[in-house]
């Protein structure tokens, strides 16, 4: 007799466990100083990435045979404060995590079988395999989350093996100035989803979602929040999406980000987490729709980013930030899908085909682009010439000096890098400074002391993290 519920758990940890088998395979060797070698950590990579893949694949046949469109598997609570407070580790299966799950493992599996080839011989080999397993966990953990808490602790794992990626060629300091960059947006919407989250529990004392999303399966829930609350929430929901999916204004990022390897650049920064944003409003779109401004907002930052995106990526002069200025346009428009959706729900399969298909497209292309301009440079010097670059005639309607304009702006990316350091970021500082200064003045005269000299700590802070050097 076919047991339904022990072969869902059974393979729903597998789903989770074959993520954490490859980070231990691989993590606790090289923590020993006894890292394994290519050839090991390319067969480990191979056989839980497929391990994982076939066990959602049958969760997947065990659900459509079934005719069951959500499937649920509780860890236990782990911590628990009668009337205040529950922590607890559940893993769902429906509609929305078990696509976005399979996605994962797919474009996971594909980037690690070429990374294994293109970062042969790298002295960083396992630890790009030790971030990359990080980051395989953490998109699993974060798909399948059933309870807030599950969800933002793979959100961190995704942020910090992101960060650590882009820094990856750490001997040199563009990208670890690029990877402080990228961390410093994560924590800004890591702050805002923990404070969501927050929010959440003091209004239910629990952070899983049937409780606040409904029991009915996605994309059907109906949220049984104040609209006032959902309101406030909804704001920071947006706000954590904005800064993983580099939604205006902090698409200053995602180019940034192109200065880890390839590998990392193609399932990290073009198909997977920068579609977590999305992802994330996808999931909370009960919630999202009990205020139509909600709707309005996630509307008009996506089609803000989408015109952003396609206006500074015309003039970018490598395939790597043009590739990553193309997905942040289509990143655009599947948030201007999902605000569609809050009004009109079956809108919300469509967002999810459009992530699943860019991802897979833009996959494609990151890890074709070293091989096309290979391709091209052999073009070039069969035909003795360069290839005709086709320019676009825009005739008298623009003046040479407004179209001078127009590409410087693009070029500096529209200055947002520059409006988030002078705007928010110094003040933020000086703020800051003026409270060490405040409390070193305190303590002198509490312990009777002279004031030491000015320190140079938050000035040379300002100087790393105001950096305007482009990647």
């Amino acid at each position: 007799m076919f047991d339904h519920d022990f072969w869902i758990r059974t393979l729903g940890l597998a789903v989770v466990g074959s993520p954490v088998a490859l980070l231990l395979a691989i993590g606790l060797p090289a923590l020993v100083d006894r890292p394994l070698s290519e050839r090991a950590i390319g067969r480990w990579g191979y056989s839980t990435i497929m391990v994982g893949f076939l066990a959602s694949l049958a969760i997947l046949g065990i659900m459509l045979g079934s005719d069951t469109r959500t499937e649920s598997i509780e860890l236990g609570h782990w911590v628990e404060i009668e009337g205040l407070y529950v922590f607890s580790i559940k893993l769902v299966f429906d509609r929305l995590s078990v696509p976005f799950v399979i996605l994962s493992f797919v474009l996971c599996g594909t980037i690690g079988a070429f990374a294994v080839r293109y970062m042969h011989r790298e002295r960083g080999f396992s630890r790009f395999f030790s971030l990359y397993s990080l980051f395989v966990l953490g998109m699993t953990v974060t798909s399948l989350a059933g309870t807030v808490e599950t969800l933002f602790a793979g959100w961190e794992l995704v942020g910090l093996s992101s960060a650590l990626l882009v820094a990856f060629y750490h001997d040199r300091p563009a990208p670890c100035r690029n990877g402080l960059r990228v961390w410093i947006v994560y924590r800004v919407s890591d702050a805002a989803l923990l404070v969501a989250s927050i929010m959440l529990h003091h209004l239910k004392g629990h952070g899983d979602f049937s409780l606040f999303l409904g029991n009915a399966p996605w994309p059907e829930g109906a949220c049984e929040i104040a609209p006032r609350h959902a309101f406030s929430i909804g704001l920071l929901l947006i706000t954590a999406a904005a800064g993983k999916s580099a939604l205006v204004p902090f698409s200053g990022w995602l180019p940034r980000a192109m200065e880890g390897p390839t590998p990392s650049s193609a399932v990290f920064y073009g198909a997977l987490s920068v579609h977590l944003g999305a992802f994330l409003l996808l999931r909370f779109s009960p919630l999202l729709e009990l205020s139509p401004w909600l709707g309005v907002i996630i509307i008009t930052l996506g089609g803000v980013t989408a015109l952003f995106a396609t206006f500074a990526g015309r003039v970018q002069t490598d395939i790597k930030s043009a590739l990553s200025f193309a997905s942040m346009g289509q990143v655009g428009i599947i948030v201007v899908e999902i605000g569609i959706g809050l009004y009109y729900p079956f809108v919300r399969y469509i967002a999810l085909f459009h992530i699943l298909g860019h991802g897979c497209l833009r996959t494609l292309q990151f890890i074709r682009a070293p091989t096309l301009l290979h391709d091209y440079r052999i073009l070039e010097n069969a035909i003795g010439c360069h290839l005709s670059n086709v320019k676009v005639n825009n005739g008298k309607r623009i003046s040479a000096t407004m179209w001078t304009r127009l590409y410087r702006l693009a070029m500096e990316r529209g200055y947002l890098d520059t409006f988030l350091g002078d705007y928010i970021a110094r003040p933020f500082l000086a703020v800051l400074s003026w409270c060490d200064r405040s409390e070193r003045r305190w303590t002198d005269f509490l312990s009777g002391t002279k004031p030491d000299k000015p320190q140079t700590h938050y000035t040379a802070v300002r100087a790393v993290t105001l950096a305007d050097d482009a990647p």
